[in-house]
């Protein structure tokens, strides 16, 4: 069983990690894109194009299953990979935690892209799920692509100026770029000890897993192959530097070489 993680960085690893942790078997695909990353600016058609041509060359490459583990990929492009896979193809899309966080807080702050946050898409979960509560929505400037570079003084700048933005009386923050969870203890540490964090890719990881238990497909061999804008590559040293890059790199080796990883 092989299951496709798409994203043009690496917001696809919080996911990804926690599939590898739940169902070691699973064959992961990582579709990253640095030839046309960030998605975020570019027209709405160019980023539907490339998340469904990749979404086809994933499943031509074997997937049964296929994960947006993106914000924008989900909101621009979910509905059109779907109609491009047919009915065969389960795909996941992503949803910030807005829901849940409003559920258990009054006051929450939405920490995401720029572009996220100036979205309708973005207001229209806050009016859905949390029109009761007091909504702050926090554009966490230049954070997303300093992970993807693995530069630790922009991610840390980054961090400094949401938190500084992020109003004192904060009960909850929302991660709402699937890159952010990948740096969730800098962000912790950044904010009052009472705050809560939501993200998705808990609820994402799961809904993949039923969705991979629907599928009639024979079991994998928990193979991990990575491909970069289209071409077979590994996974970029920077992603080493967070966890959940370090489980992935780890899964796919032999015993001694995962321990090595392990112990660095």
């Amino acid at each position: 069983m092989t299951v496709a993680l798409i994203d043009s960085g690496l917001g696809s690893l919080p996911t990804a990690a926690r599939l590898r942790r739940a169902r070691p078997d699973l064959d992961l695909q990582l579709h990253l894109d640095p030839d046309g990353a960030p998605w975020g600016p570019k027209p709405v058609e160019w980023t539907v194009r490339r998340v469904v041509d990749t979404a086809r060359r994933a499943v031509d490459g074997g997937a049964a299953v296929v994960v947006l583990p993106c914000n924008t990929a989900s909101v621009v492009a979910l509905a059109e990979t779907r109609s491009a896979l047919g009915p065969s193809v389960p795909v996941v899309g992503t949803v910030p935690a807005i829901k849940p966080a409003a559920r258990d807080c009054r006051t929450i702050a939405v920490w995401a892209t720029a572009a996220t946050t100036a979205s309708s898409y973005q207001a229209a979960l806050v009016q859905q799920f949390a029109a009761d509560a007091d909504v702050t929505a926090v554009a966490c400037h230049g954070l997303a692509d300093a992970i993807d570079r693995g530069d630790t003084d922009a991610v840390s700048a980054a961090i400094l100026s949401a938190a500084e933005r992020t109003p004192a009386h904060t009960e909850a923050i929302v991660l709402g770029c699937t890159h952010y969870p990948l740096v969730a203890g800098e962000i912790m540490a950044s904010l009052p000890p009472a705050v809560r964090m939501y993200d998705s890719a808990d609820a994402v990881a799961a809904q993949t897993l039923r969705q991979v238990d629907a599928v009639d497909v024979p079991p994998g061999a928990g193979a991990l192959s990575v491909f970069l804008s289209g071409r077979p590559g590994s996974l970029p040293p920077q992603a080493l530097s967070f966890e959940a890059g370090r489980v992935l790199a780890g899964a796919g080796a032999d015993p001694l070489s995962a321990r090595r990883t392990a112990l660095r």
